[in-house]
């Protein structure tokens, strides 16, 4: 099944320390080119983030947008640390009761002991997961949008190959036909100018002739480009690149059976094939 080089795929998620936004956007490219934007605390994950980009796409050019936001009230939550604080507070007792002049113990006191009010703060590895996943949902999301814009091209290709089908059926029916009046016209000629002919030599010159016009190899090549193409839509993984081929063998044998041409009725379906080899490049070139 053909994938589409052209693709887009947004994908959002929240947590309790902010949320986190994946754009993916890619179009046609010969190769592989990915570029990567990242939060500067995700920037650890961007090996890991291409070696899995490769194993999902082969040809096109990426854009990666990977963006973390932390809630502002994220980190600033306290938490008090009960054990520590009922040591101090057990200390501060028997502090007092060595006083003579003892004093109640003020909360405050021991709020503002270092280690005794403690920060919530955000762990690094829960970010890196969820970037991560967010990351490959958004990825997946991308493949099913090239592979959806994929099936259109296969049936926008394979209704052009049915037509250039066509075209060729018409042509080869006209084989003989052509031959034919190719022996007319040089007949007509020579009786024209009312001169005595060697007909041995007539009939070599009409081969000849004959021969240079015969378009039947390039029917042939072209039937079989199609039944390749048709095979190649078939195929899974990346296909591009040998369509791309297929286009330009398509059209040399296009151009060959213009040259040969001897018929308006042939010369305008090669003209025909060419509008249709051209529809058809420019949609293979979207083509992973």
């Amino acid at each position: 099944m053909p994938r589409s080089m052209t693709g887009f795929a947004r994908q959002e998620s929240q947590h309790p320390w902010g949320s986190l936004s994946c754009e993916i956007r890619t179009v046609n490219h010969r190769y592989l080119e990915p570029t990567l934007r990242l939060s500067e605390t995700l920037r650890a994950l961007e090996p890991e983030l291409r070696d899995r980009m490769r194993k999902q796409l082969s040809r096109g050019k990426v854009e990666v947008n990977l963006q973390l936001k932390t809630d502002a009230a994220a980190g600033t939550d306290l938490a008090l640390n009960q054990a520590f604080a009922q040591h101090l507070i057990s200390l501060a007792e028997t502090v007092g009761t060595q006083l003579q002049q003892g004093s109640p113990i003020n909360p405050l006191d021991i709020l503002r002991w270092p280690g005794v009010l403690q920060t919530a703060e955000i762990d690094p590895q829960d970010v890196a997961a969820a970037a991560q996943s967010l990351f490959e949902e958004t990825l997946a999301m991308l493949v099913a949008n090239r592979e959806r814009e994929g099936a259109e091209l296969k049936t926008f290709i394979a209704q052009r190959m049915q037509t250039i089908a066509s075209h060729v059926g018409v042509v080869r029916d006209k084989l003989p036909a052509i031959q034919q009046a190719l022996r007319d016209k040089m007949r007509s000629r020579i009786e024209a100018l009312a001169v005595d002919v060697d007909e041995e030599r007539f009939n070599q010159e009409v081969v000849y002739l004959c021969q240079k016009s015969d378009v039947a190899e390039e029917l042939d090549r072209l039937e079989a480009h199609i039944q390749e193409t048709q095979h190649a839509l078939e195929q899974n993984g990346p296909i591009g690149r040998r369509l791309d081929f297929l286009m330009q063998e398509f059209n040399r044998e296009a151009n060959t059976l213009s040259s040969k041409s001897t018929a308006s009725d042939t010369t305008q379906i090669a003209v025909d094939l060419k509008v249709l080899i051209e529809q058809m490049r420019e949609q293979v070139q979207n083509i992973e």
